[in-house]
């Protein structure tokens, strides 16, 4: 099953690396680059919202089967991609199955590993998740760089690995009790249990900021490197995503050994050093400087995201799958709405502008939780 996360989410990020060489094929602006990724993170919404709370009731392997169903589709989108159509109908479709396996497989997982094991599956469930988005944008920009046909062949790679994730679901173990056997589709309500709202809208809120720090790294920095800096290396945006994904998962795995009480504090500082590094990095036009920022800003993400998964799995006993997809919906909220903004920002003020102007919002925003937090843990 975590194989299969795994999978479905390396899809998701394909296409990161690639920005740069679909300017250059189809013309695009540096604007419509951050719609096609905006429409992916808006995908990811659609789907929580309309399946997170559907396999409580149908079961997790069926909506899971139409996730790996709709990575499938998305990946031969891409492979027949002449144009935008085909790009942005690739993204939704990409947003879907992201949406489908965020919330229920980080459930499913859990479900599997049993009491006692939560701690080891919500890790693994990072693992997959975490790990799968970084080998994405790894595995695309190495194949960019150094094979033939890079709009084509990653999502021929997609497609292979793509077989084993559907053995992988089709032969798990069913971990809920069916309530319903069709699928009816209706829009979810999102849940905030009482008991951990206030700490649940705080992790939330550091979750935007480090979702909206991924982003503009995901949809923006392959531009800036290309037209900024000059960097023709499409392996390099490609290994900078990397490692911020890496060190996301290395900080969500950490937040099981960071004391419970302080792991958010540590979390929204380490993000905010993030942000500020990324500031100066924008400012000098330095690449290592944005290797630095990628380290330290995707550290504070992932710990701020492990924190809010592990209250989740913790705290809430039903409905989880509704609940953890609600913490997604807040999350790539996050992730689609400010890389728009400095999409539309950069066709005013310049690239090197609004990146700065986008790290001075996302800044105070950390900061706001950072500020907050010793007045909510005396209460």
């Amino acid at each position: 099953m975590a194989a299969a996360f795994c999978v479905a989410m390396l899809g998701t990020t394909l296409p990161t690396p690639l920005y740069p060489i679909y300017q250059h094929e189809f013309g695009f602006a540096p604007l419509l680059v951050t719609v096609i990724f905006a429409t992916y993170a808006f995908g990811v919404v659609a789907g929580l919202l309309l399946f997170g709370h559907l396999s409580d009731r149908v079961g997790r392997k069926r909506i899971l089967i139409s996730g790996l169903f709709l990575s499938a589709l998305s990946a031969a989108a891409f492979l027949s991609a002449h144009g935008l159509p085909a790009i942005l109908l690739a993204r939704v479709l990409s947003g879907f199955s992201a949406g489908i396996f965020t919330g229920t497989a980080t459930a499913t997982l859990v479900e599997l590993a049993g009491e006692g094991r939560r701690t080891l599956a919500t890790s693994l469930a990072v693992a997959a998740n975490i790990g799968g988005l970084g080998a994405g944008t790894l595995l695309s920009g190495m194949l960019a760089e150094y094979a033939p046909d890079p709009l084509r062949l990653p999502f021929a790679i997609d497609l292979a690995l793509l077989v084993p994730a559907f053995a992988g679901v089709a032969f798990a173990p069913e971990t809920v009790t069916r309530t319903a056997t069709r699928f009816q589709l209706s829009m979810q309500r999102l849940r905030i249990p009482p008991e951990i709202r206030g700490i649940f809208i705080r992790a939330a809120i550091a979750g935007m900021c480090g979702f909206a720090v991924s982003g503009v790294f995901s949809a923006v920095v392959p531009s800036y490197l290309a037209v900024v800096l000059d960097q023709p290396n499409h392996a390099v945006p490609g290994l900078l995503v990397f490692v911020l994904f890496l060190l996301s998962a290395i900080g969500q795995i950490a937040v099981n050994r960071a004391p419970k009480r302080h792991a958010l504090t540590l979390a929204c500082a380490a993000l905010l050093a993030g942000i500020l590094l990324l500031a100066a990095a924008i400012w000098l036009r330095s690449i290592s400087g944005l290797f630095a920022a990628a380290i330290v800003a995707g550290f504070g993400q992932g710990l701020g995201i492990g924190f809010g998964l592990a209250e989740i799995n913790e705290e809430v006993d039903v409905r989880r799958g509704e609940v953890s997809s609600s913490y997604f919906v807040l999350l790539y909220a996050g992730l689609a709405l400010p890389v728009m903004g400095v999409g539309l920002l950069s066709q005013i003020v310049g690239l090197t502008n609004a990146g700065l102007i986008f790290c001075a919002i996302v800044a105070a925003a950390a900061a706001a939780v950072l500020i907050s937090l010793p007045r909510m843990q005396a209460r």
